[in-house]
Formats: structure tokens, C-alpha cells, sequence
């Protein structure tokens, strides 16, 4: 699968990638009391798994970054999770809305908790617009692995992973999963005591959601 690093013009979120370095994911460092440090072992495991597998290289390390950060738009894509709530000031919101429409990605993995805050702040960036389901066709179970939707990695309250979306000018934006822990399978293995198959399913879905962000800026 070609990349579009390349062609991506400077100055967007893009950026970072576009000038050939290691690809770093950002994570959202956000207030209103949620823990937006969860699971501090996901995002090196993704990175890492995502160049052994891809071959596209990635920096060692997450970024933490606030939306009112000097170097936001270095990053391709901005990285979401907690069990509590996010409050963004207004100015955060605009911050945020410019830098998804600049051509940035968000990905929000519920971390069980976070649901109601992350609704809000949606309708708050995108009035006109909806977080709606996706099927299991759309093209980001398809990015790298053919996946059949999103995976269930914790049990939550027993319901079914749901994976939830914006488009914005045809473009997904926010890709939202739900009642699925995503960021928990990609722990290191002692943390959870997740099985190897919960883990894979996880990584999988990890990578489809970065290499989803890189090709459709």
C-alpha cells in the first residue's frame, strides 16, 4: 500500500511525515480530570509494532501534546483515551476543529468512562455534523489488515465494539471505537494478562487506524 506521506504539503498536520521523519503519534493531553495518561505502555508498543509490520518508520516514543502546542501540526494524528471526563475551553475547540480541517486525524478509544464527555465535545467541534456508526465495510477495517470490524478486546458492560466516525467535506475525521479497549490490548502483556489473540486483534486494528490516517489526508 503506497503511503501519501509524500505529497502532503508543509505546514499541515502532516507535515512530520511528509519531510521524511519517523512518524510520532501525539497524545492529547486534555483537561477536565480525565487520566489522558492511560495506558502509558500502548502507544510505544503501537509504534513499534506498526514499523515492524508496515516497514514504514516510527519514533520509539509517543508525543504529548496540548491544542495549544507549537508543534501540533507536526503530527498526522492526535491520540484520545481516559476512563473520565474532557472539558476543552472554547479556544481548544477551535484549536482542534482547525487542525482536523488542515487535514489532522483523531482517534478517541474509550478507555470505559469517557463516552459521555467525548459526545459532548463533538457536538461542541462539529455542530452540523454527526458521530455515526460505521459498518464493518468501511475502509478503515481494510487499511492494512482485512479486519471484519472493530474488535472486542475488554468486556465493559458486555455490549458489542462499535466503532463511530465524522466526515467531515468527505473525509473521516474522528474515528471514535467504543465498548472495545483498544489502547488496553496494546499494553505490555504482564498489565493485562490479555491472551496473544486479544493482543493481535488489537494491534491489528491499531495499525489499520494509523495507516488509515496516512493515506486519506
Amino acid at each position: 500500500m503506497a503511503l501519501l506521506v509524500g505529497v502532503w504539503p508543509a505546514g499541515t498536520p502532516s507535515a512530520q511525515a511528509a519531510d521524511g521523519a519517523e512518524v510520532q503519534i501525539a497524545r492529547l493531553r486534555y483537561p477536565g480530570g480525565g487520566d489522558w495518561y492511560c495506558d502509558p505502555s500502548s502507544l510505544p508498543n503501537w509504534q513499534r509494532e506498526f514499523q515492524r509490520r508496515t516497514g514504514v518508520p516510527t519514533a520509539p516514543n509517543e508525543a504529548v501534546v496540548t491544542l495549544d502546542s507549537e508543534n501540533l501540526y507536526r503530527y498526522p494524528m492526535l491520540y484520545v483515551s481516559g476512563h473520565g471526563r474532557i472539558d476543552l475551553p472554547d479556544a481548544q475547540v477551535a484549536a482542534l476543529r482547525r487542525y482536523l480541517d488542515a487535514g489532522g486525524f483523531l482517534y478517541a478509544d474509550d478507555n470505559y468512562g469517557l463516552d459521555a464527555s467525548f459526545r459532548d465535545l463533538v457536538a461542541r467541534l462539529y455542530p452540523d455534523e454527526e458521530l455515526e456508526p460505521l459498518g464493518d465495510g468501511h475502509p478503515i477495517y481494510r487499511a492494512f489488515y482485512e479486519l471484519p470490524g472493530l474488535p472486542k478486546i475488554h468486556v465493559h458492560d458486555g455490549d458489542p465494539a462499535q466503532g463511530f466516525g465524522v466526515q467531515r467535506h468527505g473525509r473521516l475525521v474522528i474515528f471514535y471505537s467504543w465498548s472495545s479497549d483498544i489502547g488496553d490490548g496494546l499494553e505490555d502483556p504482564e498489565v493485562h494478562a490479555n491472551p496473544p489473540e486479544v493482543r493481535e486483534a488489537a494491534t491489528q486494528m491499531a495499525c489499520n487506524v494509523l495507516m488509515y490516517a496516512l493515506t486519506h489526508p
